[in-house]
C-alpha cells in the first residue's frame, strides 16, 4: 500500500485517536493537533500499517517500541507546561515519532539514539517530512549531550533504574526533565531545576523499554 493511500484511508482512525486521547485528558489543541497530522504509519513496518492509530505501543525491531499515542500526547503536554522550550534533548529517539510531535511545539531538538539503524531510519523519515529543526546523535542517553547543554527540556523514551544525575546536571535553571524511571515497576517522573534544587513529581505508573548504555551497531 502506498504511504498515499494509508493516509487516505486512515483519516477517520486517526479522528477515533484523537478523540480517545482527549476522554484520557489530553486537552492541549497543540499536542492533539500534533499527532492528528502527523502520519504515524510512516515511524513502523508496513506490515504494522493498519494498527497504527490504535492506543498502543507497536515494535519497530531491536527490541524497542513505537510509544503508545497518549504516552506522546501525555509527554508532549508536559513538555508544555512552562511555556514553548526552546532547547531540547531527546533521549532514545527510535522511529523519530515522538521527535516528529515534539518538533512542531519546540524551536530545537537534540536527538540521541543508541541503535544506529534506527538513528538512520529516522533521520531519513523526518527529512523526508522537511523537519528541520533536529539535530542527531548516535550516542548513549544515559551520558546526556554535555556540548549542547544546557537544556531547557531533557526527555526520555526509555527508563534507567534510577534518576540519572548527568542528565539533571544538562538541565537550564527552570528546565524539566520528562523520564519514566524503575525497574518492574516504573513510574513518569518529572523533575524541575529550581534555584533549591531539584523538584520533583510523580506523574503516574507507566511501562516502557529499559535505558540501557553504551551504543549498538
Amino acid at each position: 500500500m502506498s504511504q498515499l493511500g494509508i493516509g487516505m484511508t486512515s483519516q477517520r482512525t486517526r479522528e477515533r485517536l484523537i478523540q480517545r486521547l482527549m476522554e484520557q485528558g489530553i486537552t492541549r489543541f497543540e499536542v492533539l493537533e500534533a499527532i492528528r497530522s502527523m502520519p504515524r504509519h510512516l515511524f513502523v513496518d508496513e506490515a504494522l500499517a493498519h494498527r497504527s492509530y490504535e492506543d498502543t505501543a507497536l515494535p519497530i525491531g531491536y527490541g524497542q517500541t513505537l510509544s503508545q499515542p497518549y504516552m506522546v500526547a501525555k509527554m508532549s503536554e508536559l513538555a508544555l507546561a512552562a511555556g514553548r522550550p526552546k532547547r531540547v534533548l531527546e533521549l532514545g529517539s527510535g522511529s523519530g515519532y515522538q521527535t516528529a510531535i515534539l518538533a512542531s511545539l519546540v524551536d530545537e531538538i537534540c536527538a540521541i539514539e543508541r541503535i544506529k539503524p534506527l538513528l538512520d531510519r529516522a533521520r531519513k523519515q523526518l527529512r523526508a517530512l522537511k523537519i528541520r529543526n533536529v539535530r542527531w546523535r548516535h550516542g548513549d542517553g544515559l551520558e546526556g549531550w554535555a556540548s549542547e547543554a544546557p537544556f531547557d527540556l531533557i526527555l526520555g523514551a526509555a527508563a534507567p533504574e534510577h534518576l540519572p544525575q548527568t542528565l539533571l546536571a544538562q538541565l537550564a535553571p527552570g528546565g524539566r526533565l520528562i523520564l519514566p524511571v524503575g525497574g518492574r515497576r516504573q513510574k513518569l517522573i518529572m523533575v524541575t531545576a529550581t534555584e533549591e534544587g531539584f523538584a520533583e513529581e510523580v506523574i503516574e505508573e507507566v511501562n516502557f523499554v529499559p535505558m540501557i548504555s553504551g551504543t549498538s551497531r
